[in-house]
């Protein structure tokens, strides 16, 4: 897959809505782009789940995941006057709230804005509380109350734009950037899946923000050797500590945990160093927060690594990364399924 398809991709995936708990759009359209590479593949409790080479005794079975859904908001109310209250779904920033576009995914999709006050009235410079959150749909009430229902999810309105030497940024990269690597990874498998030293299963995973849910029912039911978490980290901006951050533009993030299997971090850093391959490693001191905590610890364990792409601006409607991260990390992911260095066992930590 080239970088022009790539990025068309990309950004395709991260313009369906998919808000945590009515992922069902992104679902259909990850599971449409799949099936390219598979008949196996299918929606089971809201995963997307794809099938690659026959699964055997006699090599390991991997698991390779991204999760479907972004954060957003859910009605919690409709006032006499016709504006929308609303609530958090995952981790939202609620700084950058006052006046963004979203839209209310109910009977219909209606647009609207994020109430705030002009400075000339606002008394202070607080951060708008949970109970703070009002939605002016900019149509009537009675309009209102015919679309929209309590539980309607709500996206940021923000569609992706490509930006200057292979940036893009968009509401929802996280995790949709990690679902187009994966499918770029497996694009580049131009071979027999069952010549592999590996089976594998392609998992686009539901309610990641809300828990990794989608993660633990799906490695339940796979029940993985190796598993592969593709999401997103922090990438430097104005301000941040490089310590505690990765950098746009400078590859994958192999991630290091206690909670990780160091085998597998070990050989993803040295498969880069040995091929010349952009990588930065990322130290956490304990779990990730990310998919890889409920697969290290599903049944009776998987060896379970992290492969994040640096991301500006988490949680925002304007998420930032580099084309060429996904391009490393898609670039890892196919090595890894072709090397069979790997093998089944309890992790090595």
């Amino acid at each position: 897959m080239d970088r022009k398809k790539l990025t068309e991709l990309v950004i395709k995936l991260a313009d369906s809505y998919g808000v945590s708990g009515n992922e069902s759009d992104t679902a259909a359209l990850c599971l449409s782009e799949i099936k390219k590479y598979t008949d196996n593949a299918y929606i089971k409790n809201g995963n997307v789940i794809a099938h690659f080479g026959e699964r055997t005794d006699k090599k390991p079975h991997v698991l390779i995941d991204a999760h479907l859904d972004r954060v957003g908001l859910i009605v919690t109310g409709i006032t006499e006057e016709g504006f929308i209250a609303a609530d958090c779904i995952g981790g939202l920033d609620r700084r950058i709230f006052p006046a963004q576009r979203v839209v209310i995914h109910g009977r219909e999709n209606i647009g609207g804005v994020i109430c705030t006050l002009p400075p000339h009235l606002k008394k202070d410079s607080s951060v708008m509380g949970k109970d703070k959150i009002f939605i002016d749909p900019i149509c009537d009430r009675e309009t209102v109350r015919e679309a929209v229902s309590l539980g309607d999810m709500i996206s940021f309105d923000s569609p992706c734009t490509e930006l200057l030497n292979g940036r893009i940024s968009g509401a929802a990269l996280d995790d949709r950037c990690g679902i187009a690597a994966i499918i770029a990874a497996v694009d580049s498998l131009d071979c027999d899946h069952n010549s592999l030293p590996y089976s594998f299963t392609v998992m686009f995973s539901a309610q990641e923000e809300l828990g990794e849910r989608g993660a633990c029912i799906g490695a339940f039911d796979i029940d993985p050797d190796i598993s592969i978490a593709v999401d997103v980290s922090f990438a430097l901006c104005g301000g941040e500590n490089p310590r505690k951050c990765g950098v746009l533009g400078k590859g994958c993030m192999i991630g290091t945990a206690p909670s990780l299997d160091r085998e597998l971090s070990r050989w993803f850093m040295n498969y880069s160093k040995e091929n010349d391959l952009p990588y930065q490693t990322e130290v956490m001191n304990g779990t990730t927060g990310t998919n890889a905590d409920r697969f290290s610890v599903n049944k009776c364990g998987s060896k379970a690594v992290t492969l994040s792409i640096p991301l500006r601006y988490m949680h925002t409607p304007a998420e930032v990364i580099d084309i060429t991260d996904c391009e490393s990390t898609a670039a890892l992911i196919a090595a890894f399924l072709k090397s069979g260095n790997i093998s089944k066992g309890g992790a090595d930590r």
